[in-house]
């Protein structure tokens, strides 16, 4: 629930204390997975950077091929750029030794055709580069996708959406950004570095000697950077998460937070997280300006090295000034593949601590293949001895034991906080009860199969997602097969077809994001009109008809038992009405079954239902 409902002067909503914003049994609640106090929820797993290559290996396995022929023309493409320093030194012994102008031109031609093979070179091997990296990154994306949806929804509503939706914007964008262009840059330059160094080997080696005195220098940094990087921007990826957890948590409670006034404290709370990623944002730009200055340093004692060398070798005859120059050429053309090797670094680390939470959801091993059939123990439920708390110390149910025989229609009612949704998700399979034993044919509902699959159970909540496409197809999530005439016909049954058929192109109309919007009611109908295409055995209704005004809820709970007819049904009744109208009514209070029977007899029992219901009808005659 969003906050205190206002459903029109006709509807009497709900009385006191029966059901609100603040039911523990909800998993929004203040005792549910989402409840407990800022960065007390636990996240989804991340997985260890040995786990992070294994993963990516995986992934490129299938593209060897297109990995080693990109790895080949980069090199060849590097190899005949590194020519050009030995043709820059032959002009300068040429103009030393006053050598024939055609020599001059010869290897100016030869500079230019260097410039064109290295850029043509070039230019295929970054481009198969990136190939191999999108397609990389789209299979990883769609094992995400896979993964993600096969996840306990249980573990998902403890991490919160906003540490999932982070990871499926934030990092993956994150990793699309390296790949296109860390990956190549970084594969380009370090292939500079390796054959640079092999070049200035072949002219001398005292050369290479005198350019790897900065090796140490750059390597300290680099382990410097890496250790306070990596623990760094995993850091900054948590808070990442909790800074925009609790922004859905504020926005989409909104109504709530005005209701009760709790806009400062909201305000409060995302200040605080905003701070936070701050603060860390800040310690990057430290670590990095730390990072550029050591590099500098590294930069100075290399060249100023390689040109004593030079200078030493001259002055002995063992080399020539137009050699010195192309040694002197090639350790300072390293600084740009060193520099930007080691700078993207900085790039690498965040998108290793961003693969490395993609990594935790997609390299979870599948679920067990659940039972993809109807239970041959026909719908009977059995709950005995459940209890369950969403934190520990703070209990929601407390020792249930409740049988819904087939084909029987149970309300289940109560006020605030009296569990009633928990026990509803449990009987669901959606999480396994704490303490005890839930059984739907014989089996653990958390073992049957979806029910598109031919499952036994379907949930159905108020809170019913309109995917974006044509009405046709979103209906189709329910039945895949199902012909148009199905497709009306389910409709029909939860009198739906009538508005449907008068939306701009019918069943071909494009709903959801985007598209044509559908309010609350018309979203429930279609919410209903999947159930009657999935035709479970066992059906969940959870407040299915709370966001409708007073006339559409009363048309909802008309196509409500419309759908749910022959079927076992479980509803939680969000207006009394609809609990007098079950074969029994289960009312529960404080996590605990209080009383059980048919309207009629509990209302002669004088008990709690009696007074729920007396409260209910006087609202509904005066309109409050």
């Amino acid at each position: 629930m969003t906050g205190p409902r206002a459903d029109g002067p006709d509807d009497p909503g709900r009385p006191d204390g029966f059901d609100g914003p603040d039911d523990p049994g909800r998993p929004d609640g203040p005792d549910g997975p989402n409840g407990p106090p800022p960065g007390a929820s636990p996240l989804l797993p991340v997985a260890t950077p040995a786990r992070t290559r294994a993963a990516v290996a995986r992934l490129l396995r299938p593209q060897r091929a297109l990995a080693v022929t990109a790895f080949a023309v980069m090199t060849a493409a590097t190899a005949v750029g590194l020519l050009v320093q030995p043709l820059l030194g032959r002009i300068v012994d040429l103009a030393a030794g006053r050598g024939p102008a055609d020599a001059v031109t010869l290897t100016a031609a030869l500079l230019v055709a260097v410039a064109v093979g290295q850029g043509a070179a070039t230019g295929l091997g970054l481009s198969l580069i990136s190939r191999l990296g999108e397609t990389t990154l789209a299979r990883l994306r769609e094992r995400f996708v896979e993964r993600a949806l096969e996840l306990p929804l249980d573990r998902v509503e403890k991490a919160g959406a906003g540490d999932l939706t982070a990871r499926v914007t934030a990092d993956v964008s994150l990793i699309a950004e390296a790949v296109r262009n860390a990956l190549p840059e970084l594969a380009r330059s370090l292939l500079t570095i390796v054959l640079t160094l092999g070049a200035l080997a072949l002219l001398d080696w005292r050369f290479l000697l005198a350019a790897l005195i900065a090796v140490p220098v750059q390597a300290l940094t680099a382990r410097w950077y890496v250790r306070r990087a990596v623990p760094l921007y995993a850091e900054q990826r948590v808070a990442g998460s909790a800074q925009q957890q609790q922004l859905l948590d504020t926005i989409g409670g909104g109504s709530t937070l005005r209701a009760y006034r709790l806009e400062r404290e909201h305000t409060r709370r995302v200040a605080d997280r905003s701070w936070s990623v701050v603060r860390l944002t800040m310690r990057g730009v430290r670590l990095v300006l730390g990072f550029y200055s050591r590099l500098h340093i590294a930069e100075y004692l290399g060249l100023a090295a390689v040109l004593v060398t030079g200078y030493w070798l001259v002055r002995q005859g063992a080399a020539s000034v137009g050699t010195a120059t192309a040694a002197a050429l090639y350790f300072h053309s390293l600084f740009t593949p060193v520099n930007a090797a080691l700078v993207l670094l900085d790039d690498a680390q965040s998108a290793h601590a961003s693969l490395a939470r993609l990594v935790g959801v997609t390299d979870r091993p599948p679920p067990r293949d659940p039972v993809r059939r109807r239970v041959a123990g026909g719908t009977e439920v059995i709950v005995r001895g459940v209890g369950h708390a969403y934190r520990p110390g703070h209990p929601v149910l407390h020792d249930i034991d409740l049988t819904i025989r087939q084909g029987e229609r149970v309300a289940l009612v109560g006020p605030s906080g009296a569990g009633k949704t928990t026990l509803a998700r449990l009987i669901a399979g959606i999480q396994p009860p704490a303490t005890g034993t839930v059984l739907v044919g014989g089996a653990p509902p958390t073992e049957l199969g979806p029910v598109a699959a031919g499952g036994t159970v379907a949930l159905i909540t108020q809170e019913t997602h309109v995917f974006a496409g044509l009405l046709a197809d979103d209906l189709r999530l329910a039945g895949p097969g199902a012909t148009d005439g199905e497709l009306r016909a389910a409709l029909d049954r939860v009198d739906a077809l009538a508005w449907a058929e008068e939306l701009p192109d019918g069943l071909g109309t494009v709903v959801g994001g985007g598209g044509h919007r559908l309010d609350g009611a018309k979203t429930q109908a279609l919410a209903l009109a999947r159930l009657v295409l999935a035709d479970p055995p066992l059906v969940i209704l959870d407040e299915a008809t709370a966001e409708a005004g007073s006339a559409g809820a009363r048309a909802l709970e008309k196509a409500v038992a419309r759908a749910v007819d022959g079927r076992t049904a479980l509803v939680v009744a969000h207006r009394l009405s609809q609990a007098a109208a079950a074969d029994r009514i289960v009312v529960m209070e404080s996590g605990r079954i209080v009383e059980s029977g048919t309207h009629d007899e509990l209302r002669a029992a004088r008990g709690r239902y009696a007074s729920l219901w007396e409260a209910w009808s006087e609202a509904r005659d005066t309109g409050a």
